[in-house]
């Protein structure tokens, strides 16, 4: 519209602040609507201090998150050419050393501490408004939640915060890593996946996941192609050219899933899915349908890509 606007925060609980991008609902199907940022956000430290507790895991959990967003942009730019920016990128890896440590102060509502969060937020919203894109603050753990929420409006049910959502989230996708760094590609099995791909299955299981969503599914993968057997060759020959150096992106880029998982068990957050009330189909079927809701190179890309994605769901 060209409007400008204001934002007023009253708890640090997600970083869309100052994002050009706004995550939304459409024919059922999570997407990525841009804007302007705005000209100004005013943010009482205080004021946020006092917010529930939720909401200040809300933004924790959002936050934790960016690890595994850089890691996968990182990857994704050796697999599919994708932008990619170093100095996006170490801010938000300075925004995130900054919050885990602040972390332990959370729950005594440290006003420092608070502030810590809601900068690093602030600053991931700015970091996607560089790069032009959520890369920078979204990976596998966002379409973990986007998928949970997506499940619950389907079937007429409320989801939890997208923060808390995502710090579950964010355990998950460190567990499946610590599972990939224990395998060797096998481009043979990663081709008779491709050549036994049947279409009216796939789209079967996208109409039994999405309901009355599929429609708008079908149509994101008839403009991007991701099932496409020649793209897909292309994106194993680099997989696989590159492993090594996938690994060492991973190495470089993720902390251990015990110290995310006790850092938040120790604000109180939940850590699991089931803390949420998700049971293991919801999961299983998370992860599989993430890779199409949204033309994003993820994790659980990579492992289609191998022909690992149903074993490991």
């Amino acid at each position: 519209s060209g409007r400008q606007s204001v934002v007023v925060g009253t708890a640090p609980s997600m970083d869309g602040f100052v994002s050009d991008s706004s995550s939304m609902i459409s024919r059922g199907v999570k997407c990525t609507i841009y804007d302007p940022s705005p000209i100004a956000v005013v943010a009482d430290t205080d004021i946020m201090a006092a917010a529930p507790m939720r909401l200040l895991w809300a933004g924790l959990g959002d936050m934790l998150a960016k690890s595994i967003s850089v890691c996968e942009w990182r990857i994704s730019n050796l697999i599919t050419g994708e932008y990619y920016c170093e100095e996006v990128a170490a801010m938000m890896r300075r925004s995130l050393s900054q919050i885990v440590a602040q972390a332990g102060n959370i729950p005594t509502r440290d006003p420092d501490a608070i502030g810590r969060v809601a900068e690093g937020l602030v600053l991931s919203g700015v970091a996607m408004a560089y790069a032009g894109t959520s890369r920078p603050a979204s990976g596998l753990e966002h379409y973990f939640s986007h998928m949970w929420e997506m499940f619950a409006i389907e079937r007429g049910e409320r989801s939890e915060l997208h923060g808390i959502q995502v710090g579950v989230g964010t355990l998950l996708a460190l567990r499946l890593y610590d599972w990939i760094k224990q395998i060797k590609p096998d481009r043979e099995r990663a081709l008779r996946h491709m050549h036994g791909f049947d279409a009216a299955a796939w789209e079967a299981q996208i109409r039994r996941l999405f309901g009355s969503a599929a429609g708008a599914i079908l149509e994101i993968e008839r403009r991007t192609r991701k099932n496409d057997r020649a793209r897909h060759a292309v994106r194993l020959s680099r997989i696989v050219s590159n492993w090594d150096d996938i690994l060492r992106i991973i190495e470089e880029e993720l902390p251990g899933y015990q110290t995310v998982y006790e850092m938040m068990a120790g604000v109180g957050m939940p850590t699991a899915p089931a803390d949420l009330g998700i049971g293991k189909d919801r999961v299983r079927d998370a992860l599989i349908g993430a890779r199409d809701i949204r033309d994003k190179y993820l994790s659980c890309s990579l492992l289609w890509d191998l022909g690992l994605l149903e074993e490991f769901a």
